[in-house]
C-alpha cells in the first residue's frame, strides 16, 4: 500500500483542518475560441453557457446521445476562450467528440493545451488565508487573474471537491515557480490522498462513477445542468427523467470494516440493490467507497450489505440531488 511521503495522515489531516496543496497538472485541458465558442458549449453540454462573462465559471457535463456521462469539465470564461479543465486522460477523447459538431458554417476551433496548462489545488479551511497572505484578492465566486512571484495566475473560487478550497492554473512552463511559493505554506498531498479526499466527499469521476452505465443525475450532478435552455447533446433523455421523477440510481458513500472489490453488489435485505464504483483502503485495513444504489431502495440511512459487511448509506457533500434555481 502506498502511503504520504509525509505520513499516512499528514497531508490529509492538513487538508481537513489546515491547507494541502495537491498538483493536478496532469488533468486535462481544452481551449475553446472563435466567434461562436459560447453558442457551441452551450448546445453541447449540460450548462448555459450563452450569458456568462468574461471571469465567469461553470461545472458542465458531456453527454452521449443517450445521456450517458463522457465527463465532467469546469469552464473558465475568458475574454476571447473558454478553458475547459477536464478529467486525465479525457482531452482528447472529448475533441474528437466534440469536432463531429463543428459544422462548415460554425466559427469554433478546439485545441488540447493539457502540456501547457498547469493546475494546482490549494484544499483545506486555510487556502484563503494563505493566498490573502500573499496579498492577493480572493473572487468570492468565478476567477480572477492575479500575479503571484510575476507568473500570470488564474485563481478559480473553488476546489472542485465540494470541500474549501482554491484552483491555481497557469503556463505550465512557469508553474515551478509557484510550486515552490506554495509547497513552502502548505503540505503537499499525493494523488492517493486526494482520491481518498474525492471520495469522501463524492466527486464522481470517469471510469469509476461517470461512464456509459449512468447519466448526470445518477451522480447527483443536478446543479452542472440547465433545464431550461433548450436542446443540447443528451437532453430529451435528461428532460424525460427529470419530468417524469425516473431517475433510477443515486450515488451514496459507505465504511466497510475491510476492502471489497470494485463491482461488488450492494444488496438491500435479499435483493440486489446497487454497486460499488469506488473504493479507498485506509490503513487501519477498513475502506471508504461510493455506490451506486436504486432510488427505490431508498437512499441516507439505509442498511445494506456489500461481501457480507453491512454498512449504512451515507450523504455525500459533493453531489447535488434538486435542479439549481
Amino acid at each position: 500500500m502506498t502511503i504520504d511521503v509525509l505520513g499516512a495522515d499528514n497531508g490529509y489531516g492538513a487538508a481537513r483542518s489546515g491547507v494541502a496543496l495537491y498538483d493536478q497538472s496532469h488533468w486535462g485541458c481544452i481551449e475553446v475560441t472563435d466567434e461562436h465558442r459560447l453558442d457551441f458549449l452551450h448546445n453541447q453540454s449540460t450548462n448555459g453557457f450563452k450569458l456568462l462573462k468574461p471571469g465567469a465559471t461553470c461545472d458542465t457535463t458531456f453527454l452521449t446521445s443517450t445521456a450517458r456521462t463522457l465527463d465532467l469539465a469546469t469552464a473558465l470564461v475568458f475574454e476571447d476562450k473558454v478553458r475547459l479543465l477536464v478529467s486525465p486522460g479525457m482531452a482528447a477523447k472529448l475533441i474528437k467528440f466534440l469536432d463531429r459538431f463543428i459544422f462548415f458554417s460554425d466559427r469554433v476551433k478546439l485545441a488540447d493545451c493539457s502540456e501547457t496548462i498547469a493546475t494546482f489545488c490549494l484544499l483545506g479551511p486555510n487556502a484563503a488565508e494563505v493566498l490573502t497572505g500573499l496579498g492577493l484578492s480572493l473572487p468570492e465566486s468565478g476567477f480572477v487573474t492575479v500575479s503571484i512571484a510575476n507568473v500570470t495566475v488564474q485563481i478559480v473560487a473553488e476546489s472542485g471537491l465540494g470541500m474549501p478550497g482554491f484552483r491555481l492554473m497557469m503556463a505550465k512552463q512557469e508553474a515551478a515557480t509557484i510550486w515552490e511559493v506554495l509547497s513552502k505554506l502548505a503540505v503537499v498531498i499525493t494523488d492517493r490522498t486526494y482520491d481518498r479526499l474525492r471520495i469522501e466527499q463524492g466527486r464522481p469521476m470517469p471510469g469509476f462513477e461517470l461512464t456509459e452505465d449512468y447519466n448526470p443525475l445518477d451522480a447527483g450532478l443536478w446543479d452542472t445542468i440547465s433545464f431550461n435552455k433548450g436542446c443540447y447533446i443528451g437532453q430529451e433523455t435528461i428532460a424525460r427523467l427529470e419530468s417524469r421523477d425516473a431517475v433510477k440510481l443515486n450515488l451514496w458513500g459507505v465504511k466497510l470494516d475491510r476492502s471489497v472489490a470494485l463491482g461488488s453488489t450492494v444488496f438491500s435485505g435479499d435483493d440486489k440493490a446497487g454497486t460499488v464504483t469506488s473504493l479507498y483502503e485506509l490503513e487501519d485495513g477498513s475502506a471508504i467507497g461510493l455506490v451506486y444504489v436504486r432510488t427505490k431502495a431508498g437512499g441516507a440511512g439505509l442498511q445494506v450489505s456489500i461481501d457480507s459487511q453491512k454498512t449504512t448509506l451515507m450523504d455525500l457533500t459533493y453531489p447535488s440531488r434538486t435542479k439549481k434555481l
